[in-house]
């Protein structure tokens, strides 16, 4: 198993549990979508697995295991030894993420000048290569432009080309589409898919939104204020979803046969106290929520090989009780 999360706490200084216990894997070669709203704590998991915690925010419990090493003992350094290496990161906002002050083929190379001792001419062939391999046209010209020269998605490439110039194991992708039209949003999801298949670089892309992760992952991490809700393939989890969490998350996506009509939405807001929980933390917004909820927090329980679930209304999962 190339990464290997266990029971996972991130904390910032102030004492709130911004992950509070999450575990799941990513295989070789298997693209996994962690998915929930804003503040499910989805972003935090990634920049821990990457050691790019901010500072006041840490690991306090749990192990992060990438290629058979824990990265939550590694020092600061060390961690980032590893990303930009063996773990690359593309990031929501490509404009944010790069130096407006540097062309965007010096901002590529210095990945390899970091992490490798090749020559400037060998790292020039190289970034020109991985230009053209993530399909930015005319990478010679291109190279010398600077990030505010370029469309969105053709900065979002440049965030894809440093992530992956050293050929890493593991590519975390941060909502890397959030801010493209739909059409550039599809090209960037083929992009990752071909480097994927070509390459078998494990993938874990972050996403507030199911239906892409329909296109493109093999298994989805539904994450509920810091803890997993449900656990699966993509087919059992979008087409068999077992819990109320994802199965309105999923009536919220317009498709051609709701057109005309409201999309549903989810009451309520992920709560802001962030302090240990005694109960399921999507009860107080949950329509089908029993007294049970509100009482006892629910584990996650296996409803069908490889479909985990944390909510006492699964089908076959609970005694319903009262």
């Amino acid at each position: 198993m190339l990464l290997q999360i266990e029971h996972l706490k991130v904390q910032s200084f102030t004492g709130a549990e911004l992950v509070r216990d999450v575990s799941f894997t990513v295989a070789d070669g298997e693209i996994v979508g962690l998915v929930g709203e804003s503040g499910c704590g989805k972003s935090i998991t990634a920049l821990t697995v990457a050691g790019l915690l901010p500072e006041g925010i840490r690991p306090t419990r749990g192990r992060v295991v990438f290629d058979h090493v824990d990265m939550v003992t590694l020092s600061r350094q060390e961690r980032r030894a590893l990303n930009g290496s063996r773990i690359g990161m593309v990031f929501q906002d490509a404009l944010t993420a790069l130096n407006p002050l540097l062309p965007v083929g010096h901002q590529i190379g210095e990945v390899l000048k970091i992490h490798t001792d090749m020559n400037r001419i060998e790292r020039r062939k190289r970034v020109l290569e991985v230009m053209s391999a993530v399909d930015l046209p005319n990478p010679e010209e291109l190279s010398r432009r600077y990030p505010h020269e370029l469309s969105g998605g053709q900065r979002q490439r440049v965030l894809i080309a440093m992530a992956v110039i050293n050929n890493p194991s593991l590519l975390i992708a941060d909502e890397p589409t959030t801010a493209l039209d739909s059409v550039v949003q599809g090209q960037i999801l083929a992009l990752l898919k071909d480097i994927n298949s070509k390459e078998q670089v494990s993938i874990l892309f972050i996403s507030h939104d199911l239906s892409t992760v329909r296109r493109l992952c093999d298994r989805v991490v539904v994450l509920y204020a810091g803890i997993p809700a449900e656990i699966g393939t993509t087919a059992q989890v979008l087409a068999r979803p077992a819990h109320v969490y994802t199965e309105l998350l999923l009536a919220a996506i317009p498709t051609p046969d709701k057109r005309g009509q409201t999309l549903a939405q989810i009451p309520g807001q992920v709560a802001d106290d962030r302090g240990p929980v005694t109960f399921c933390p999507f009860a107080p917004r949950c329509p089908k929520a029993i007294s049970r909820c509100r009482k006892e927090l629910p584990e996650l329980r296996e409803v069908e090989p490889g479909h985990w679930v944390a909510c006492f209304l699964a089908e076959g999962g609970y005694d319903l009780g009262t």
